[in-house]
């Protein structure tokens, strides 16, 4: 009888072992799985940011009419160059 339990006891012995070999296993691979997550969200913030920045750049009114008289060759609408349209029989 002795002798069952003694080998029941190095079993459970064993299979605790075992168990604690794996969980900190997981835990390492988790924990490795945590930083570069964290990297990638420190990564994706600055992204974020010189977006936000290119965005506010690109959208600045003295930019747009600096564009656009220069690519398009477009001119501010002065009173001599507009033309009024009329609906005659009204």
């Amino acid at each position: 009888m002795s002798g069952r339990l003694t080998f029941l006891l190095a079993a459970a012995l064993i299979l605790c072992a075992l168990s604690l070999v794996k969980a900190q296993y997981q835990s390492r691979r988790l924990f490795i799985e945590l930083e570069r997550a964290q990297a990638q969200a420190g990564q994706l913030d600055l992204e974020w940011s010189q977006l936000q920045l290119d965005q506010s750049r690109l959208g600045l009114h003295a930019r747009i009419d600096a564009l656009a008289r220069r690519d398009l060759n477009m001119v501010p609408v002065t009173p001599a160059r507009t033309q009024y349209l009329t609906v005659d029989g009204q």
